[in-house]
């Protein structure tokens, strides 16, 4: 059964997973996240916008425990609080991570690099034979919706930087994500397969009705693919809205006298999605 986030969203928007007083501060002092109080809906495409050493990393990872949290705790629709190593693995075993710099096997194929998104389902000792045939069809299927198909075979060091992006987006898919969560994924790439890249990942969530949490520092994919933005800025969040809202005044608060501080309104008022991909 799902839960309603009794502070955060109106009460007929399913909540996905939500942060409670969520606060990260290093061993050094440095405070990556304020105390942080949100909700992300379900089925949403919501992208977590600021500059670089906003927090959005910080707060991304924290919501699949690869950050841990000084303070607060997290809850996770049809599980609950994060709060022992079992729950925890339920919560990643549903949970796709795209990383920035891709974390694949160089050497390995593409097919091997996917069928890595199935070990969470199999115990240590099972990991060490081959997967069964459903799962290498899984992936498969999988590596096809990512238009790599013709390369399952391959070395992935012997792929373009957005062709490995699409291997990591694969290997999120094969495990048959509730949610999906991507720090950075097209923060090395030109302009051009970013978008491809951004607006792959989009359309596969939507059409799979996977919930999906994205960091990203440019503010024209923000609002060209997001449903929803949280801005940060020094580790807190300082906007909370649908792109549409995000006027000049909102763009400063984020990426603060760095930023873009010449933007007119016209300017937010991007292109809606075209192409293959939209």
């Amino acid at each position: 059964m799902g839960f309603r986030s009794k502070l955060f969203l109106p009460g007929s928007v399913a909540v996905m997973i939500q942060a409670e007083n969520l606060e990260v501060v290093y061993a050094t002092g440095t405070r990556a996240l304020a105390s942080t109080t949100i909700a992300f809906a379900r089925g949403r495409f919501t992208v977590l916008l600021g500059a670089s050493g906003a927090g959005k990393s910080t707060l991304l990872r924290a919501l699949n425990g690869l950050v841990r949290p000084t303070a607060g705790r997290i809850e996770v629709d049809g599980i609950g609080p994060l709060c022992s190593g079992r729950v925890m693995r339920m919560h990643r075993r549903r949970t796709g991570m795209v990383f920035q710099q891709h974390q694949l096997i160089g050497r390995a194929s593409v097919l091997r690099n996917v069928l890595t998104g199935r070990l969470g389902y199999h115990s240590g000792l099972r990991t060490l034979f081959p997967l069964a045939t459903a799962e290498k069809r899984l992936a498969l299927d999988a590596i096809e919706r990512v238009d790599l198909i013709e390369y399952a075979l391959r070395r992935a060091d012997q792929l373009s930087g957005g062709q490995q992006q699409r291997v990591g987006i694969a290997r999120a898919l094969v495990q048959e994500p509730t949610l999906i969560l991507a720090d950075e994924p097209i923060a090395s790439l030109d302009p051009a397969t970013a978008d491809r890249v951004l607006g792959l990942l989009h359309a596969i969530c939507k059409a799979d009705g996977i919930t999906a949490i994205i960091s990203l520092h440019q503010l024209e994919f923000a609002c060209r693919y997001a449903d929803h933005v949280v801005g940060l800025a020094d580790g807190s969040v300082v906007f909370n809205g649908p792109p549409a809202r995000l006027g000049p005044a909102e763009i400063r608060r984020i990426y603060g006298t760095a930023g873009p501080l010449a933007v007119e309104e016209s300017d937010v008022q991007l292109q809606p999605r075209t192409g293959t991909y939209a």
